[in-house]
């Protein structure tokens, strides 16, 4: 396998395009196997949350692995409950014992309630002091990430949101592209919907490179500057979704794939109800 591609931020950070996602990856030997695996294959970027209750296995992964911390770039996030001038460095304190490491080297806001920018400014202490590389946000799409930005001293890194061919995030794009934010897919296999998976546009470019669909799907985020970090815990299907460094996509290819935009999403939830159901949740610590 090709070496994966590494995208500059606007802090000057250099992050690995491609991750693995932790998301619903039970903590322990679960989450320690996919990780361990995935680091084997010469993944570098691992992407998991307070909220996913997985960090301590995320962490214990990478100790364990042959490869030097400075080598693996850990993306973690805030949940709502822990923003808040007066808390939120506490919090990052606490998520630094859970990751076993002295440094986090993405952190994020997970969700665009709560005392966020109250956090962001926490946040943004914890660069300073050392604790964090780079901050960004997730899940940001009201008029709340303008907000944010404006408020902002040190102007998010990435964005993280729903992203895939179906739902393909241009006009987002357009909002951040004044702060140098980059954009980072979940779903990005559009939780494997099998309208997406099974496109004949992919079904023909995959035939023509030698590749499975999903790994044209996965090339296509790549050379659109996404930054991607789709979930498994199959060992065929990690080492498949990182082969994808030794081929490229023509721009027909690549303007083909754009025209199956269509505006979909596969999650939504109105502002009013993340309001109520996130600011509910506790992760444990």
């Amino acid at each position: 396998m090709s070496d994966q591609t590494y995208i500059t931020l606007n802090d000057g950070n250099n992050i690995p395009q491609m991750g693995i996602g932790v998301y619903q990856v039970p903590e322990g030997q679960q989450t320690i196997d996919a990780v361990t695996n995935a680091l084997k294959l010469g993944y570098r970027h691992i992407d998991t949350a307070h909220a996913y209750q997985n960090e301590r296995s995320v962490g214990r992964a990478v100790k364990q692995s042959d490869v030097p911390r400075e080598d693996v770039w850990i993306t973690t996030k805030l949940w709502p409950t822990e923003y808040g001038s007066g808390r939120t460095t506490a919090e990052i304190d606490k998520m630094l014992g859970r990751l076993d490491t002295d440094y986090i080297d993405l952190l994020l806001l997970h969700q665009q309630v709560g005392d966020y920018l109250g956090a962001w400014k926490e946040m943004e202490q914890a660069v300073a002091a050392g604790k964090v590389r780079s901050i960004g946000i997730s899940n940001f799409e009201s008029d709340r990430l303008e907000e944010l930005c404006n408020a902002a001293t040190i102007k998010p890194a990435v964005l993280q949101v729903e992203c895939h061919p179906y739902f393909q995030q241009n006009e987002l794009k357009r909002r951040i592209a004044p702060y140098g934010t980059k954009i980072e897919a979940w779903y990005p296999l559009g939780h494997g919907n099998s309208g997406l998976m099974n496109e004949p546009t992919f079904t023909k470019i995959a035939k023509a490179h030698g590749k499975t669909n999903a790994q044209v799907i996965l090339r296509w985020h790549i050379q659109e500057g996404n930054i991607i970090f789709p979930r498994s815990t199959n060992p065929d299907h990690i080492r498949d979704n990182f082969d994808i460094f030794d081929f490229e996509l023509s721009d027909d290819e690549m303007n083909a794939i754009r025209a199956l935009d269509k505006n979909v999403r596969f999650f939504n939830m109105p502002l009013s109800e993340q309001e109520t159901n996130f600011m509910q949740f506790h992760p444990a610590d």
